[in-house]
């Protein structure tokens, strides 16, 4: 079992370094274009099995709670490229000199819009962020992490 269970994790820690680009060598100026291509493909994709419905049926016992799974959330799928304090100066985003948006800043254009947010995380963008719905984040952990995004990332300081 503990086998097993090891096996399942190594493979989550895998794919999520994958979907963030970890491990990849930067795409020779020629391949640009495919890896390009490829974004915006998945961004399709994400987009036609997008269902913005699928978020009615989810319901939290308190606020709390869905901050707490957010929390969880954030420090394994965004934090490599937003950073802890959601600046867009995370690890991976610094090492690759990714252009990440800040969540805190005061143009951020997803600010105190959860459906925006949602989308965004499940949809992805052909630069650099991952298709999540793709990637395996189930509809409530993207309405848990939207909302520790919007509540406790933003809040004020």
């Amino acid at each position: 079992m503990r086998q097993v269970l090891s096996s399942i994790l190594s493979s989550v820690v895998l794919a999520l370094t994958l979907a963030c680009g970890g491990g990849e060598e930067a795409a020779p100026a020629d391949d640009v274009a495919t890896v390009q291509a490829a974004r915006a493909d998945s961004v399709e994709q994400a987009e036609a099995q997008y269902d913005p419905a699928a978020f009615d049926t989810i319901t939290w016992a308190s606020q709390a709670e869905a901050w707490e799974r957010g929390g969880v959330v954030f420090a394994y799928s965004c934090v490599k490229c937003h950073a802890s304090d959601g600046s867009g100066s995370g690890e991976l985003a610094l090492q690759h000199e990714l252009a990440m948006p800040s969540l805190i800043g005061e143009d951020w254009i997803y600010a105190g819009d959860i459906p925006a947010i949602r989308h965004r995380i499940y949809v992805g963008h052909e630069s650099e962020m991952p298709t999540w719905g793709l990637y395996g984040l189930k509809y409530r952990d993207i309405d848990a992490v939207s909302y520790y995004i919007d509540d406790v990332i933003r809040a004020p300081q």
